[in-house]
């Protein structure tokens, strides 16, 4: 009889056994003022519209052609967003003339940098010799094996988007397994397909008992059937296999939570995940989309020792330019070859993106990672010291080149934790640092990149913003 029940796993404290993930707790801390947060909120919104006229007018402009006055929904923030005019190296120019610190980078897309020298270089002589065959080109190729080996896939297809690969990820999923119910964590985004978008970041008096998470899904999406589950519970995954095993077709989640800050996994988790989905003939697929290279050389799965069947990639490996890919285990990937899992698309593995992408594998090094892993562990170390000095309910938590201040004094290791974080201390950190030129994903819930072209210098810039954050609170 197979053993369906869940495997322990103990929670991550720092420093952990595992060095991959990084994540410091303050010992005390003191609880903030809130009236004191509502009124430095009040004044910074204040000094945000007297520096930013220029962005002011381009977002009324905006709103006539596009809604919200945006590309894409992220991008919006009220009264409005930033407008960027240019970039190169971990600097951005605003259309008001104001110098950026870009610690955004494209939610890691910018990994190696803007307008980085390689990249350019490839990507001009890929302009020179055609930009779309839709044909097969040996650049394709070459970067297929050159994921391939890094990644450790044994195949992949390349697409455009986060969404393309991971909708086609859950896809071959399901065509592998003739199976359609999917396991997803509470709080994970994977993109805009339908079956993804189930309590992505749902409220909480609508997705039911912590313990036991309600799906809640979007009134526009036909999702089918998903079981949600809270990230970091064994326990209850095991009690939905228990129940619903048999039409399991995968469980898809990010190894790292990278929605909702940065959620690093307990001990003994993603290995308790694996084994659960072996029992009961289900397959698992990680959300690399955000993590990838910005976890380390081979992303994520590597790092953290469980190797998942299927792994859909974005952002990092495209050097700024739209490519994504999907790819895992030759079985599973068979089922594109016996058209199971139909895959098509003009654009998939054009030569202008392979270029960049064959530039991305030589540039990203494991040397130059480890590089821009240590300043990112090192301006968490000084932010730690403020913490510390000023009993800040806060901590901060790290995993490869990015990093984030939680503002919660305990631990965050799943999205009701996340929930009962101070969202208005999270707003004020990140409206204290675009004032003063440090311009961090406007979510609340997001993290910082430490790309190629930091230095220590600009990570400084950071710390001192922060550090004088804390003085204000405690003023």
């Amino acid at each position: 009889m197979t053993d369906t029940s869940a495997p322990v796993s103990t929670p991550v404290t720092w420093p952990p056994n595992d060095p991959a993930t990084y994540r410091s707790v303050p010992a005390s801390s003191v609880p903030l003022d809130a009236t004191r947060v509502q009124a430095l909120l009040a004044e910074e919104w204040k000094r945000f519209e007297a520096q930013t006229p220029g962005s002011a007018a381009h977002h009324a402009r905006a709103l006539n052609p596009l809604p919200m006055g945006v590309p894409s929904s992220f991008q919006h923030w009220d009264p409005y967003p930033v407008a960027i005019t240019s970039a190169k190296g971990a600097w951005l120019t605003d259309v008001d003339g104001r110098k950026l610190l870009d610690l955004s980078m494209g939610f890691g897309a910018m990994l190696v940098g803007h307008l980085n020298p390689a990249v350019v270089a490839a990507v001009t002589q890929a302009l020179e010799t055609g930009t779309l065959f839709v044909t097969p080109s040996p650049s394709a190729t070459e970067a297929a094996e050159r994921f391939q080996r890094r990644f450790g896939l044994d195949q992949l297809r390349f697409a455009n988007s986060g969404t393309e690969a991971t909708m086609y990820a859950l896809r071959t999923a399901r065509a592998f397994t003739n199976r359609k119910a999917i396991v997803k964590i509470e709080g994970g985004y994977h993109g805009g397909y339908d079956a993804l978008q189930v309590s992505v970041k749902p409220s909480v008096d609508e997705a039911g008992p912590e313990h036991a998470p309600t799906p809640v899904t979007p009134f526009e999406v036909e999702a089918g059937t998903v079981h949600v589950v809270p990230y970091n519970d064994l326990e209850r995954l095991g009690a939905i296999f228990a129940e619903h095993g048999k039409d399991i077709a995968c469980v898809f989640m990010e190894p790292v939570l990278e929605n909702i800050g940065i959620v690093v996994p307990d001990q003994g988790y993603l290995a308790g995940v694996r084994a659960l989905c072996d029992a009961n003939g289900a397959l698992l697929v990680f959300d690399e989309v955000k993590t990838g290279l910005t976890a380390g050389y081979a992303g994520a799965s590597q790092r953290l020792g469980v190797t998942p069947d299927l792994v859909a990639l974005a952002k990092s490996i495209g050097g700024g330019l739209p490519l994504a890919a999907f790819g895992g285990k030759a079985e599973v990937m068979e089922c594109i070859t016996d058209q199971r899992m139909p895959h098509f698309g003009t654009y998939n593995g054009n030569p202008l993106v392979m270029a960049a992408a064959v530039a991305i594998d030589e540039i990203a090094t494991e040397e130059a990672l480890g590089a821009a892993e240590a300043l990112n562990v090192g301006a968490m170390q000084e932010m730690e010291k403020t913490i510390e000095r000023h009993s800040l309910p806060a901590h901060t938590v790290g995993f490869g080149v990015k990093g984030c201040v939680t503002w919660s004094a305990t631990p965050v290791r799943n999205y009701r934790d996340y929930k009962r974080t101070d969202f208005g201390a999270a707003e004020l950190s990140w409206l204290w640092g675009v004032n003063r030129g440090v311009l961090t994903p406007p979510g609340l819930d997001e993290q910082w990149l430490v790309s190629f072209a930091h230095t220590s210098s600009d990570m400084n810039v950071l710390v001192e913003e922060f550090r004088e954050l804390a003085d204000a609170l405690r003023a």
